[in-house]
């Protein structure tokens, strides 16, 4: 069984490849080693990846259209799995047709490849940011994410509605998975929790948004890797999308999240002890394009694949220190 894993280098990913070649399946990975983050994290990635048989890499970018058709004529994958994606909230102030390149366009890409050459189950990463500053908390799949406040929640709302239009015109099974501020070992360099363990290791300030009142979801990979998977095996049968809609169509959301918003604070607070050193913060107001406050219902998770994820910051922030001190040699 082959599972088409793109932005494989990625920190998903690396981490569901990793799971799926540990449960015997092949993974045919794509990345195109973007240098958004440090490239060499990506490579020191996938030379992890390189060892373990049933692995292949191809550099490929899926905004490439002919790369892409050429990828599906020359194999059919079981199942794909879409996590490559132009990422960050700030960053889409700054670049942001690196966002319609990557995560309109190459999305496309992907789901005309898919249409000519279906896979049982197509599943692809949405975020958290499409529910902007809803107002109900916490944020469930019904609730309504049409006024996204970055251009990274648009672009990621928009990949919902283009699979939905693929599900609903071929009957391709498409899920949609809403990440909640994922965390872990051999993560984004980019995130906050990277950032704040490089600074304070450092002895340097760091930047507390929003004065940190900020109310995060923060949600560890493994857990994640194990919502993706169970997933996965599990697409979508033929349902109504609303009590509105007549038309069946093979197509689902859910959140991934730990259903347990943690205060920035308190996240600081914990690095801060696991290190043992003192943050200098820099207390800064709400950056454009944030939100106060991220909180996943995962109640149709649970009772569509049994899983709920769980892990406390505590534990996958120890787990993360630990592998930050291994990997740049401070430990």
């Amino acid at each position: 069984m082959q599972v088409l894993v793109t932005g494989v280098a990625g920190f998903v990913g690396y981490h569901l490849a990793k799971r799926l070649l540990a449960d015997g399946l092949e993974v045919y990975g794509v990345d195109n080693l973007s240098d958004y983050y440090d490239v060499n994290l990506k490579q020191a990635r996938l030379e992890q990846l390189n060892g373990l048989s049933g692995f292949t890499f191809q550099l490929l970018d899926l905004s490439d259209r002919q790369g892409v058709a050429q990828l599906f004529q020359d194999h059919t994958f079981d199942y794909v799995v879409n996590l490559a994606a132009q990422a960050g909230v700030r960053y889409s102030l700054i670049n942001p047709h690196a966002y319609v390149d990557s995560n309109i366009t190459g999305f496309v890409n992907l789901l005309e490849g898919c249409r000519y050459t279906p896979p049982r189950h197509l599943v692809f990463a949405s975020s958290s940011s499409v529910y902007g500053v809803n107002p109900k908390i916490p944020f469930a799949t019904s609730d309504n994410v049409d006024h996204p406040i970055s251009l990274y929640a648009a672009t990621k709302k928009a990949n919902e509605l283009m699979a939905h239009t693929y599900s609903h015109l071929y009957q391709l099974p498409c899920t949609g998975l809403r990440f909640f501020t994922v965390y872990g070992t051999w993560g984004r360099p980019d995130m906050a929790y990277f950032k704040f363990v490089k600074a304070i290791e450092s002895g340097k300030p760091i930047d507390v948004y929003n004065f940190g009142k900020m109310k995060r979801d923060f949600t560890y990979i493994d857990d994640v890797i194990e919502g993706v998977v169970r997933v996965m095996y599990k697409p979508p049968q033929a349902q109504a999308a609303s009590q509105e809609q007549t038309t069946k169509v093979p197509y689902k959301l859910y959140n991934i999240g730990n259903n347990q918003p943690v205060e920035l604070l308190h996240f600081i607070e914990v690095i801060e002890q696991l290190l043992g050193k003192a943050a200098q913060k820099n207390f800064l107001p709400m950056q454009p394009g944030d939100v106060p406050i991220t909180y996943a219902d995962v109640d149709d998770l649970m009772h569509d694949v049994g899983f709920r994820p769980d892990t406390p910051i505590e534990v996958g922030l120890a787990k993360f220190v630990t592998w930050y001190q291994e990997y740049y040699g401070k430990g």
